[in-house]
């Protein structure tokens, strides 16, 4: 037996495996705020020891702790596999179920560091959107999955295998929720809180139900959002003697997609991204053309490849807030515009405030929340002054659904129609409706794995 199989059916080790080291080449997730109260964290402790014998407990609980400390979640980085993370063929999983063996596939596709946001962290995109909230539980649904036939059902709620139960061929072989907390106790404080107790986690639409394919899940759907974007203006914007112009933020999880729907859709798309790993990421994978760190070479290159009708797309690391702004100054004014930083997780790690660097906002995040919150809207208010200069010149800006126009209101930018409505339109009501179904298409999502 292999070492990937024998691990997988080993489960969680009844002894005290090796420590793990902190990975610095990885994108980990930013350190979350401290929420809870002494108590809590006890409970916290607690909840995170249940998975292990109780000798093991007194090794075990200062060092999850710390984790929750420095981390301000229990990660359990000490229980991270050291096998390679990335989907294999179906016969190379330990199973008894090939359907089983078909969501192992998946679950590990979802954590392969070449796909996850924050691998070690089981977070594989938008900030939150996690697979598990440990590697204990991890480990203990890989090796359900392993040991179940067709005649079982596994249930899982926010990471945590509640067991084999009895069903049939027929049967679902999963049944998966995520995040369920009665209204009263849904705002973002109280996610937050039950993640870092270890009772709930947000599983966003494709991580926490194991189906995410990172960018190529939207690329084709970003396409035809841009074409279709491209055709409620192009009667008039006389595009057609330069390339059109998109910009927009975020080369993380999805939005990753963004720079090669731009290069399909025949455009010069210019995405603005603030963590370097994320752009070199993206680079290296072949979603984006080219990487710039200055403004200015970034305005020259945009300029000629819109003057040579070019398809290219450019990664700028740097603030959003400041191409949009720069570009106006410079009187280059974008044909299409949107976002898709995680503006539905704004105060930790989805949207990062200009005028402050990458480290400083993650630093800033746990350590000084209330100054980060007032910089994030701060920011926000000026992303949309600049927008609104380029929408004067006749950018058509569009929100992506991530929440841009609803934090932007809430930050105090001026976004409202003046009739109770927003000046902007969402894709969804405006690119997805009848412009897009009269032509008889509209964007659809695929599971597929990757390699």
């Amino acid at each position: 037996m292999n070492d990937f199989k024998s691990q997988i059916l080993e489960g969680i080790p009844d002894y005290l495996p090796e420590a793990r080291s902190y990975d610095q080449a990885v994108n980990h997730a930013p350190r979350r705020r401290d929420l809870l109260t002494t108590e809590e964290k006890k409970l916290a402790l607690r909840n995170a020891l249940r998975y292990f014998p109780r000798r093991l407990h007194a090794a075990l609980a200062p060092e999850f702790a710390a984790e929750l400390r420095d981390y301000g979640r229990i990660y359990m980085y000490r229980y991270r596999p050291h096998y390679e993370m990335k989907a294999r063929s179906i016969g190379e999983y330990p199973h008894r179920s090939v359907q089983a063996a078909a969501i192992m596939l998946m679950i590990t596709n979802n954590l392969d560091p070449a796909v996850a946001q924050h691998p070690h962290e089981l977070i594989t995109y938008g900030g939150n959107g996690a697979v598990f909230q440990n590697w204990a539980q991890y480990r203990l649904t890989m090796k359900y999955l392993a040991e179940m036939t067709d005649e079982q059902t596994l249930v899982i709620y926010s990471g945590h295998p509640l067991g084999l139960f009895p069903s049939h061929p027929e049967a679902p072989r999963a049944v998966v929720t995520n995040g369920m907390v009665i209204p009263n106790y849904s705002s973002q404080e109280h996610w937050e809180r039950f993640n870092a107790l270890g009772v709930s986690q947000y599983g966003q639409m494709t991580a926490g139900s194991y189906m995410y394919i990172g960018p190529q899940g939207i690329v084709h759907g970003t396409t035809i959002t841009l074409l279709n974007a491209a055709r409620r203006i192009s009667n008039s914007s006389g595009t057609d003697k330069r390339s059109m112009l998109f910009i927009s933020s975020g080369l993380g999880g999805m939005s990753g997609a963004q720079p090669k729907a731009g290069n399909i859709a025949g455009m010069v798309s210019v995405i603005a991204e603030v963590n370097q790993k994320a752009i070199r990421t993206r680079h290296i994978q072949g979603w984006v053309d080219e990487v710039f760190d200055e403004m200015a070479s970034l305005i020259h290159r945009v300029r000629q490849a819109m003057e040579a009708h070019e398809a290219v797309s450019l990664a700028y690391h740097g603030n959003i807030v400041d191409v949009w702004e720069k570009f106006a100054d410079e009187g280059i004014w974008a044909d299409l515009g949107s976002d898709q930083t995680s503006l539905h997780n704004p105060w930790s790690g989805g949207y990062y405030p200009a005028g402050i660097s990458f480290d400083e906002a993650n630093a800033m995040m746990s350590g000084d929340p209330v100054t980060f919150r007032e910089l994030v809207q701060a920011s926000l208010r000026r992303q949309v002054t600049a927008i609104n200069r380029h929408a004067d010149h006749g950018t058509y800006f569009f929100d992506y659904g991530n929440a841009f126009l609803l934090e932007a209101s809430r930050a105090g930018a001026e976004v409202s129609d003046g009739a109770g409505g927003f000046r902007y339109p969402s894709y969804v009501q405006d690119i997805m409706g009848p412009i897009c179904f009269d032509y008889g298409f509209g964007p659809f999502r695929w599971v597929c794995c990757s390699g």
